[in-house]
């Protein structure tokens, strides 16, 4: 499988659910959440897998990696695993949700933490705030 990614992430997330725990075999998640214009797959074509429900969870055919997910009702994003990316060492979590599921010992470098998801009118403020802070960087 190969991906091409266009263009910079919207905000990076580490996710503490048990589902995502689950799926990603750790404590938590990472994805990158990417504008659905600025993500193609250029190589291969992936399998949905892992939780079965609204959300269509991707994954490599042939290794079975989870690669990315394609949320319920937000068909203009994708959220990528930025751990399938050739170079992931940029990436670190900017917010980190489901923390009221989070194992006791696992922690994030994120700057704002959520019990659940963060409620859908703060997403603009904070992906002016993650788009300030990668542009510092």
């Amino acid at each position: 499988m190969r991906l091409k990614i266009t263009a910079k992430p919207l905000l990076t997330m580490a996710c503490h659910c048990t589902g995502c725990q689950r799926m990603s075999a750790s404590a938590y998640s990472l994805s990158a959440a990417i504008a659905s214009e600025g993500f193609s797959i250029t190589k291969g074509q992936p399998v949905i897998g892992g939780l079965h429900g609204a959300s269509r969870h991707y994954f490599c055919p042939h290794c079975m990696s989870w690669m990315f997910t394609r949320p319920e009702g937000l068909d203009w994003l994708v959220n990528l695993r930025p751990t399938m990316l050739d170079n992931p060492g940029w990436f670190t979590p900017f917010i980190e949700t489901w923390t009221s599921e989070k194992l006791p010992w696992a922690t994030t470098p994120a700057v704002h933490s959520f019990e659940a998801l963060p409620a859908f009118d703060q997403y603009e403020g904070l992906t002016r705030q993650y788009a300030e802070q990668a542009e510092s960087l």
